[in-house]
C-alpha cells in the first residue's frame, strides 16, 4: 500500500488544490450549460461556484475528523462512508440556500435541493472510481519495487551467508559464544526478510541493521568501526521494512570492504519537528567500485520508500569529504514515541 492510511492523500497539498480546481471547473460547467437565465452569468458562476466549494471542502473537513476510525476500516467501507458524507454535505448545503433564499416557490428549491443531490452522487461516484485506479496503481507500483528488491536480496543473501557461515565456522571452537551469538543473529536477519510487512516501526529496522553489523564486527575484527549516535527516545515513525539495512550493507561492500585498513560507518537518528532523518556515512576507497549493486540497492530503498510513504520520505546521497553519506527523511508520526534501548 502507498500509505500506511489511504485517506491521507486526500490531505496533501496537491490533492486540496486538485479539489478546488475541479470545483471551480464544475461550477464554470454548469454556468455555461444551456438553460433559461434568469441572473447574470457571473453572479450564476459565483453563486454555482459558492455552494460546490461550500460542499466539497466541508466534505474532507468531516472525512478528516472522522480519519482515524476510517483508517480501521476495509477500502469499500471508506469509498461507502465517503460518498455518504459527500451526499449529506450536499443536503446541508443546499437546505441552507433553499432556507436563506426568499424567492421563488416551494417546488422551484425542492427542484433545486434535488438537482445538488443528482449532481453530488455523480460527481462522487466519479470521484470515487478515480481514486479507485489511482489506488490500485500505487499498489501495483510498490509491488514492483518488492519484486525488485526480492530480487536484489536473492544476489546478495548468498554472498552474505556464504560468508557469515564461514566466519561461524571459524567461531566456533575458539569462541563459542561469539559464533552462537552470530547465528541467532542470522537467524533474526532472515527472518525478518521471510516475513517482509511492508511497513515496520524505525526502531525495529534500526535494531536489524545493528544485528547485521554485529555480525560483519565478527567477520572483519578491528577493520570495522560502528558509530551509533541516536537520541534517548526512537521516534515513531515507519520505514519499509528492509530500507536501512541494504544501506548498511552497501557501505561494507563498496566501502570498508574495499579498504585495506577498513574504516568507519556512522550512523545519525535526528528527530525534526515534523520528520526523522537517518543518515548512514560510511568511508570510501580512493578507487570507485565498478560494481552495480551499490546503485540498484540505493534505489531500491529510494523508490519503497517513496512510494509506501506516499512521497513523504525519500532516500538521497552524496560523495561529502572521501565519505559515502546516505540520508533517509521519514514522516514522523507524532502519536507515541518509542523508547531506546
Amino acid at each position: 500500500m502507498p500509505d500506511h492510511r489511504p485517506l491521507d492523500a486526500l490531505f496533501r497539498p496537491a490533492a486540496l488544490i486538485a479539489v478546488v480546481l475541479a470545483g471551480e471547473a464544475l461550477a464554470l460547467i454548469l454556468t455555461l450549460a444551456p438553460a433559461q437565465v434568469t441572473t447574470w452569468r457571473l453572479i450564476q458562476f459565483g453563486l454555482a461556484s459558492l455552494a460546490i466549494q461550500w460542499t466539497s471542502l466541508g466534505t474532507l473537513c468531516a472525512i478528516y475528523l472522522l480519519r482515524r476510525p476510517l483508517s480501521r476500516s476495509s477500502s469499500t467501507a471508506v469509498a461507502w462512508t465517503s460518498l455518504a458524507v459527500l451526499l449529506a454535505m450536499s443536503l446541508l448545503v443546499s437546505l441552507a440556500a433553499y432556507t436563506l433564499d426568499t424567492s421563488g416557490d416551494h417546488a422551484e428549491k425542492m427542484s433545486f435541493v434535488l438537482r445538488m443531490l443528482a449532481i453530488a452522487l455523480i460527481v462522487g461516484v466519479f470521484g470515487l472510481m478515480t481514486y479507485q485506479n489511482y489506488w490500485r496503481a500505487q499498489k501495483l507500483a510498490v509491488r514492483a519495487k518488492q519484486l525488485e528488491l526480492e530480487a536484489l536480496q536473492a544476489r546478495i543473501q548468498p554472498h552474505f551467508l556464504f560468508n557469515t557461515l564461514n566466519t561461524g565456522a571459524a567461531l566456533v571452537h575458539a569462541r563459542p559464544d561469539e559464533a552462537e551469538r552470530l547465528l541467532l543473529d542470522l537467524a533474526d536477519l532472515f527472518r525478518a526478510a521471510l516475513r517482509d510487512p511492508e511497513l515496520v516501526p524505525l526502531g525495529q529496522e534500526l535494531d536489524l541493521t545493528r544485528r547485521y553489523l554485529e555480525i560483519e564486527s565478527l567477520r572483519f575484527g578491528e577493520r570495522l568501526q560502528v558509530h551509533w549516535h541516536l537520541p534517548e527516545t526512537i521516534p515513531d515513525a515507519r520505514v519499509p521494512s528492509l530500507s536501512l539495512q541494504p544501506l548498511a550493507e552497501n557501505a561494507i561492500r563498496h566501502g570498508i570492504e574495499r579498504l585495506r585498513n577498513g574504516g568507519a560507518i556512522d550512523i545519525h537518528v535526528r528527530a525534526l519537528p515534523d520528520r526523522v532523518e537517518v543518515v548512514l556515512a560510511n568511508d570510501l576507497p580512493d578507487s570507485p567500485s565498478d560494481d552495480q549493486g551499490h546503485a540498484i540497492g540505493l534505489a531500491s530503498s529510494r523508490e519503497r520508500v517513496h512510494a509506501l510513504t506516499d512521497g513523504r520520505g525519500h532516500v538521497e546521497s552524496l560523495t561529502e569529504r572521501g565519505r559515502y553519506v546516505a540520508r533517509m527523511t521519514l514522516p514522523l508520526d507524532r502519536s507515541s514515541v518509542t523508547t531506546s534501548a
